[in-house]
């Protein structure tokens, strides 16, 4: 079966800003897990950030924009974080490349791995349409990215690829 990169945060692991997890459950996903099918990433720790770290959201745009360089990943105290999410962003790339993954599941809302909804980059709690650097680069390389709450139909899009 082919592989599908997930976010380490979906899959239990304490890698979110604030040290917590999404931890979704399903049997889809844990069937993928026991067949060894799952690669996980967390962007923003797989490039050097902490945990838990300053709150980050994109401001001026979304994760396409950023990779553009019309719009920035910047922290709740002012820190311009973009060099280190599209560093992330190109680590969950070579994953995918050398496991020949076509399939993402990540997290929504994330300015990393959003897949229709990001922050909107004034830290008011508000979301807008967009997608994370992460989802937006993996995109543009072809592969499928879906959110924790589409998991049926990243599992279908797998099937279709082959896995």
């Amino acid at each position: 079966m082919n592989k599908i990169l997930v976010s380490a945060c979906l899959l239990g692991k304490r890698v979110r800003y604030d040290g917590k997890k999404l931890d979704v459950s399903g049997e889809i996903l844990q069937s993928l897990m026991k067949e060894e099918c799952v690669v996980s990433v967390c962007p923003e720790v797989d490039a050097g950030m902490s945990i838990p770290r300053t709150p980050a959201e994109i401001s001026g745009g979304d994760g396409d924009d950023v990779l553009l360089r019309r719009a920035s990943v910047i922290t709740k105290t002012g820190e311009d974080v973009t060099d280190i999410f599209s560093s992330g962003a190109n680590i969950a790339l070579s994953l995918c490349m050398k496991h020949k993954i076509r399939v993402a599941i990540l997290s929504e809302s994330s300015p990393s791995c959003g897949s229709t909804r990001i922050y909107d980059g004034q830290f008011s709690a508000s979301k807008i349409d967009g997608v994370g650097v992460t989802t937006a680069l993996l995109r543009q390389h072809g592969i499928k990215v879906f959110n924790q709450f589409e998991i049926h139909k990243a599992h279908e899009a797998l099937r279709q690829a082959g896995g």
